[in-house]
């Protein structure tokens, strides 16, 4: 998802209801106004905490893959460690096992299907619709629009 929050900043998919718009200024591309009356603390801050607050989103989706990624790491380690001790097998510490297969083959089943979820909902919402999601373009628009 943070690939994705990412991405969507500088790529555009012409038709897809997940992209900003090719041919007009895009609300989310304005710079923040301090002034603005229920602006946010961190906005009227300024400064590296609004610099922060800017790409709040994708740091925070990084840092949630990262702390996932760090869990799966412990489960699994722990879980081979069972089987290992089971069948007789010496135990693995956490830098041996981060370069094994093992662990690779069950993060990229994983990731498979989530890059595929993305992909669907960025491919299919050209084409298909879902009559009050905000994940779809409305009903009776294009297929070549952008966004709502």
């Amino acid at each position: 998802m943070a690939l994705l929050v990412w991405f969507t900043i500088f790529l555009y998919q012409k038709g897809s209801s997940e992209s900003k718009k090719f041919d007009e200024e895009n609300p989310v591309d304005k710079e923040p106004s301090p002034d603005k009356k229920d602006a946010p603390w961190a906005v009227r801050k300024g400064g590296i905490i609004l610099k922060i607050y800017k790409n709040s989103l994708s740091i925070s989706l990084f840092i949630l893959f990262i702390l996932s990624f760090m869990l799966h790491v412990y489960g699994s380690l722990k879980d081979a460690n069972t089987e290992n001790q089971l069948t007789g097998k010496p135990l693995e510490n956490w830098q041996e096992y981060i370069a094994s297969s093992r662990l690779w083959f069950e993060s990229f089943q994983n990731w498979q299907s989530e890059f595929l979820s993305v992909f669907a909902i960025i491919i299919l919402s050209i084409f298909l619709r879902q009559k009050g999601s905000s994940q779809s373009k409305p009903v009776d628009s294009a297929h070549s629009e952008t966004g709502d």
